[in-house]
């Protein structure tokens, strides 16, 4: 009888250990894949206190807490390491919108499109349509709180850079996004530039915002991500820039579809395949 409740326990123990090393190896699919902010440790079942940063990338930025979680990064595959130069650092709060950005080189760019405009047009009041395969989605732009940030999405939708692009990742356990804005549609493309984080206090990450992914303070590039369902758990790392108002039902439908699954349960690419065909910028 003892010899049988010491293997039950060795089979336990040994049980215990292969579940460790699938969560390890998890981890570093998050550290490898394309993602956009943290999700709550809850999801992988880490322990409390663990967050996982959701960027797009290659390297990695660091982790978000003491415990044992991954990180990634939203910088394009052979880029610069994500730890923010001090042009891209993280922006402080303006008093009203900018009226200087900065667009910092970091190469290579999925589509060439140089740089934007370094002076904005603060005043100006945006909204873009994305027209995409599974209808249409329209958001309003936050041109007064994240200025940079609506100057660089309107200057890459006008170089047709989201153009015939495919929202490459869903997530659908501990944060609900679908991200979008890589030309190659891996996670690991953007504009061949980066800069500085804008409109992060008081970020909470509701129902209907469109949000910069990043791998720490000043990595911004094209990767976005829309919130079709209150992710409260993500810190206020991610900038907001757009509110949708129409069309965010599509996205839901999608993720009703599901995920492949592709970088872990509840994450990975939709199984609806969503192609932006092009976006459209107005000023109402």
């Amino acid at each position: 009888m003892a010899g049988k409740k010491e293997r039950q326990r060795r089979l336990a123990r040994e049980r215990y250990a292969r579940q460790q090393v699938r969560r390890l190896q998890r981890a570093q699919r998050w550290r490898k894949g394309t993602v956009i902010g943290v999700a709550c440790c809850a999801v992988l079942g880490l322990g409390a206190g663990a967050y996982f940063f959701l960027a797009g990338g290659g390297k990695s930025a660091s982790a978000a807490s003491a415990s044992p979680g991954p990180s990634a990064s939203a910088t394009p595959a052979g880029s610069t390491s994500p730890a923010a130069s001090p042009a891209a650092t993280a922006a402080a709060p303006a008093a009203g919108p900018a009226t200087h950005c900065t667009y910092t080189a970091s190469p290579p760019a999925a589509r060439q499109v140089g740089l934007p405009p370094a002076t904005p047009d603060g005043k100006a009041k945006y909204q873009a349509t994305l027209v995409t395969n599974r209808g249409t989605v329209v958001i309003d732009l936050l041109n007064t709180s994240a200025t940079c940030t609506v100057n660089s999405f309107v200057y890459l939708a006008g170089k047709s850079y989201f153009s015939n692009t495919t929202c490459h990742r869903l997530t659908t356990s501990g944060i609900y996004v679908l991200q979008c804005g890589d030309p190659a549609g891996t996670g690991k493309g953007g504009p061949g530039y980066k800069f500085a984080d804008e409109n992060l206090t008081g970020a909470r990450y509701t129902q209907g915002t469109v949000a910069m992914a990043n791998a720490g303070p000043g990595t911004n590039g094209s990767q976005f991500f829309l919130v079709y369902r209150n992710s409260l758990s993500l810190p206020a790392s991610y900038t907001p820039f757009g509110t949708v108002v129409k069309g965010l039902g599509i996205i839901q439908n999608v993720a009703k579809a599901g995920t492949d699954n592709a970088n872990g349960p509840g994450d990975g690419h939709p199984k609806e395949k969503v192609v932006i065909e092009r976006v459209i910028i107005k000023k109402p």
